[in-house]
């Protein structure tokens, strides 16, 4: 998928129904000149509401949809017949998206299965016919209840990508390499910082016709938690990964300082992070004789570890059954 069709976040103005008014109406034929209230009540308003849909991946269909609004409940008929309620609209997401309100920034709710429903936005209620207000002491009412109005505002809708893996590193760490060496999944690869400005997907094929999803991530810098770089943009999509990849070239020059700066970045930013399983994976290893990679092993931080090149192809094997002992523990 390419840059510019990767859409992770829209903020879409939405309007509601109103509901139908209830009717006044009194009961009248050729054998009935006077007879009582029979009005039926008004319709609802149409709600907005979203839908999970696992085959879709962005929210680019919505980046020019700017407005949605449902339609407004009939009002209520004679022999108590009911308005006809509005007609719902119906957002399609991808799987992982959360909705917030754009004024308080409140999450209000988050699709992650397929076919999930959710209410964005109440229809307004249709108002009682006069039957409902008719009494021993008031026979005839003729007055009944005006439809609720429909409701608006902006709303923000952000996707968070639901992978079993994130790859996590500074950027020209080889995160884009190894998921294109580990999956079909061709993302551009070059060897300059910020080759990956979108998260990437790729399904990882396992023994017996099992398999994972694996997520690059837009490389990390020190103070992403605070937005710098790509800040905030990508670091949401690390929420939702059952395990953390860590990923640090052996030709760094202090690959434990580096681990700690990206496990601070997480911490600021969101601290739950940090309770999700980790895998600190050095790549580049092809440029290790025996003697550096022993000394690397002695300078590594408290965590467990793999060496790996996906270039030369070498430890990807027993690298996928790591990951997948991990996520099945």
């Amino acid at each position: 998928m390419s840059n510019a069709n990767f859409v992770d976040y829209v903020k879409i103005f939405c309007r509601s129904g109103k509901g139908g008014s209830g009717s006044t109406h009194l009961h009248r034929n050729k054998l009935t000149r006077k007879g009582g209230p029979d009005g039926g009540d008004g319709g609802r308003g149409g709600h907005v509401i979203l839908r999970g849909n696992e085959q879709l991946w962005t929210l680019l269909h919505l980046k020019y949809r700017k407005h949605v609004f449902a339609t407004n409940g009939e009002g209520g008929a004679s022999s108590l017949k009911t308005g006809a309620s509005g007609k719902d609209v119906y957002i399609e997401v991808p799987l992982g998206t959360v909705a917030r309100d754009a004024e308080t920034n409140e999450v209000l709710f988050e699709i992650t299965d397929q076919g999930e429903e959710k209410i964005l936005i109440n229809g307004g209620r249709g108002g009682q016919g006069n039957d409902h207000f008719k009494s021993s002491t008031h026979q005839t009412p003729r007055y009944a209840q005006p439809g609720e109005p429909g409701q608006e505002g902006w709303y923000i809708l952000e996707l968070k990508l639901l992978a079993d893996v994130g790859l996590v590193g500074f950027p020209n760490a080889g995160k884009s390499t190894l998921l294109s060496a580990m999956s079909a999944a061709k993302p551009k690869i070059a060897d300059y910082p910020f080759t990956t400005l979108v998260p990437n997907l790729g399904i990882v094929k396992y023994r017996d016709d099992r398999s994972f999803v694996m997520a690059d991530i837009p490389g990390i810098i020190e103070g992403a938690s605070e937005g710098k770089g790509l800040g905030h943009r990508f670091l949401r999509h690390i929420e939702r990964n059952s395990m953390l990849l860590f990923m640090i070239p052996a030709d760094s020059k202090d690959i434990r300082d580096e681990y700690n700066i990206l496990i601070k970045e997480l911490e600021k930013y969101n601290p739950e992070l940090l309770d999700k399983s980790r895998l600190l994976v050095i790549t580049k290893s092809d440029l290790l004789d025996e003697e550096l990679t022993g000394e690397i092993r002695q300078e590594l931080p408290e965590v467990k570890y793999h060496f790996i090149s996906s270039v030369a192809n070498q430890g990807l094997v027993i690298l996928n059954d790591i990951i997948w002992n991990m996520l099945n523990l």
